[in-house]
């Protein structure tokens, strides 16, 4: 009986070190997504300055340009939405959005 409550306290000293060990990664990720989304969020407001910008210059290349950083622009947002699913989303951006 002794040994069966030896093992399965070892059993549980692993589980739990483990435990804590991966509570500690998730915790590291978290905060490197929160990290990653105020930066895209930086970015995107940036991004919207300059594409709402007008055209000094009516060339194909300089209006490629916008649309890359306006398609950009879209896909950053994407990102960050999809990113904070479980967080809750201003109700700005959702009517911005629209």
């Amino acid at each position: 009986m002794i040994y069966l409550v030896i093992v399965l306290f070892l059993l549980c000293s692993v589980a739990t070190f483990y435990c804590i060990k991966f509570g500690i990664i998730i915790l590291r990720v978290q905060d490197t997504l929160e990290d990653s989304l105020d930066v895209i969020d930086e970015k995107y407001l940036s991004m919207k300055k300059i594409s709402e910008t007008p055209l000094f210059y009516d060339s194909p290349e300089v209006r490629q340009v916008v649309n890359d950083i306006k398609t950009t622009q879209s896909s950053l947002h994407k990102i960050a939405l999809s990113l904070s699913s479980e967080f809750e989303i201003p109700k700005d951006l959702l009517e911005e959005e629209e």
